[in-house]
């Protein structure tokens, strides 16, 4: 060999010396990307973290044509005020009723309805399912509450002309029955969201090797023992962190479903933390009180993401951070 012949540095000293080029240089190369990364982030910082200021107001006494930030501090006045009100407590238990009856139920569907659809053999018929499913997720909530009165309606709503013609029933507004509140919220929310949050296990699934399935099935495993000792635990870490992000959302259930399906009749199970913020912030013009209670809102759903992720770490090792 050459010993004048050219030297080539290591993959480990190109790294370094590619380590070592300016910023302004490559951010001057890659322009596009950094465009790209600065749109998202921008909004990002502008419509996320900017508001937080806005917690201040809590503490402070706000006064229509002042300071945006409060015109004087009150210190923990508001907190006092709400944690002495009953209609605030009232509020607090339906959430959490709601919101945990709502994630026993429609937190597991979606993992199921995934299973099922991979167990399809029919690749044509596996598409048209998974599109019809996901489908309900681009309905807005106000056509979906229209649907839904047009459909529980007493008068012409279908679901009444069958319990009288076929059972001799008297009409029921459904809607406006507190029995009937907390159903209608976790079908509706499992109607449209179910073939939505579906593809995630999905997508997860067919990342699994193939030839675990292959072993498996050598072994003697049916359908059933690869779904379950397979196709489970290697999804396990995505349902993980479905379900950390699910229990950080346990007091924020849905402000527009709610609203919308409020009504006076069936207060007593409806009101949420959301409508009780609404009614103080907005309806009252109550802000530094009604920002009080989101801010309490807030830091309960970071103790609840912090807890489950805890958890999650000591029983499956994964976790969301």
């Amino acid at each position: 060999m050459n010993s004048e012949s050219r030297y080539v540095a290591p993959v480990s000293a190109r790294h370094q010396l590619n380590a070592k080029t300016p910023l302004r240089k490559h951010i001057r190369k890659y322009w596009q990307l950094y465009v790209m990364v600065a749109i998202p982030l921008a909004a990002f910082l502008i419509f996320k973290y900017v508001p937080m200021f806005g917690n201040i107001l809590a503490f402070r006494k706000f006064r229509a044509g002042g300071s945006p930030f409060g015109t004087g501090w009150i210190g923990l006045k508001n907190f006092q005020r709400f944690l002495r009100d009953k209609a605030f407590w009232r509020a607090f238990r339906n959430t959490l009723i709601t919101s945990s009856t709502n994630l026993a139920v429609n937190f597991p569907v979606p993992i199921i309805f995934a299973l099922l659809l991979n167990e399809l053999r029919s690749l044509k018929f596996k598409k048209l399912v998974q599109t019809v499913s996901y489908m309900p997720r681009f309905v807005s909530t106000i056509v979906m509450i229209t649907m839904l009165n047009e459909i529980l309606s007493p008068t012409s709503g279908i679901l009444n002309l069958i319990l009288k013609n076929s059972f001799g029933m008297k009409p029921i507004y459904f809607v406006n029955e507190p029995r009937f509140f907390r159903a209608l919220y976790i079908l509706t929310d499992m109607w449209q969201f179910t073939g939505w949050s579906a593809i995630l296990y999905l997508a997860a699934i067919t990342g699994i090797n193939s030839e675990l399935y292959e072993s498996a099935m050598i072994d003697g495993a049916n359908r059933w023992h690869q779904t379950l000792f397979i196709t489970i635990p290697s999804i396990m870490s995505t349902i993980m962190v479905m379900f950390i992000l699910s229990v950080g959302r346990l007091l924020s259930v849905g402000f527009e479903k709610i609203l919308l399906l409020y009504s006076p009749e069936n207060a007593i199970v409806s009101d949420v933390i959301d409508t009780f913020v609404y009614r103080y912030g907005i309806v009252n013009n109550n802000y530094s009180f009604a920002t009080a209670v989101g801010l309490f809102g807030g830091v309960i759903g970071v103790i609840l993401v912090s807890s489950a992720n805890f958890i999650s770490h000591k029983l499956t090792g994964d976790g969301l951070y």
